[in-house]
């Protein structure tokens, strides 16, 4: 099984992720949410949440949001917001335990393109969303994103030899946006519009001195060897040129659809 599949590895990097992918995440979640007109009476859910990159920023509009993740320790830290208007459950999106046509807006913010059966995930989705709501996914491009990205292109220079990270499945699936939209349909939504969304990742160069905050959540980086990690290192470095901070343009797909 691969980590990303798995709740206990989740659980293990929940606060990690909070601290390093969380504040990235959400200008995602943003693009996303400024799609969707949500209005206090709107209920919300945000499937495979993460640490509520989405769910928390849905929650400043007054929606009644719920969130839901098959890892505790994610659930967790949203549960730890203590927002009135959130509730976090653990839960598979696969096999979501909620009604037909419940929800006015379910979102999933690089979360079902990591499931394991994500065309269920996405089935799901749709089965959950009223007639006439929204259904909102955000994929990142088939390399991934921001340090993930990185590590991937460094390891590709210097070590050519050596197998990468193997990428979610839909996350090679849904790198184009007609194979994006056809899934959409297929899983029950209509006239879907999709966009790209770029921001650069600033790495913080100062970080480096602990790597293993900085990449760990990564295959590419776990991986390595002591020296094939220094010598990432040094390459990033020499990238930098000086600067204090590296930044790493991260595109992701943004598809708004109708139920």
């Amino acid at each position: 099984m691969p980590e990303f599949e798995n709740p206990d590895h989740w659980d293990t990097t929940a606060q990690q992720y909070e601290r390093t992918a969380h504040p990235f995440t959400s200008l995602y979640a943003e693009a996303a949410l400024a799609r969707v007109r949500l209005t206090p009476d709107s209920r919300v859910l945000d499937v495979a949440a993460g640490t509520g990159a989405l769910a928390l920023a849905a929650a400043r509009t007054g929606a009644q949001v719920l969130a839901t993740d098959f890892s505790p320790g994610m659930v967790a830290r949203i549960t730890a917001a203590n927002l009135p208007n959130v509730e976090a459950r653990v839960m598979d999106g696969q096999a979501l335990a909620l009604e037909d046509g419940s929800f006015d807006a379910v979102f999933s913010i690089f979360g079902v393109i990591m499931f394991p059966d994500w065309r269920k995930g996405l089935a799901e989705m749709a089965r959950v969303t009223r007639k006439g709501g929204h259904g909102v996914i955000a994929t990142w491009q088939d390399r991934g994103a921001a340090t993930f990205l990185l590590l991937g292109q460094i390891r590709r220079t210097l070590f050519p030899d050596l197998a990468a990270m193997t990428m979610p499945e839909a996350v090679q699936a849904l790198s184009d946006p007609a194979n994006l939209a056809r899934e959409l349909i297929a899983a029950g939504y209509h006239d879907p519009g999709i966009e790209h969304v770029t921001h650069d990742y600033q790495l913080d160069i100062a970080a480096l001195a602990e790597p293993d905050t900085l990449f760990g959540m990564s295959p590419d980086w776990t991986s390595l060897s002591d020296a094939q990690k220094a010598a990432v290192i040094g390459e990033v470095r020499q990238m930098a040129a000086g600067r204090a901070t590296l930044p790493i343009p991260s595109t992701a797909l943004v598809a708004v659809a109708r139920r």
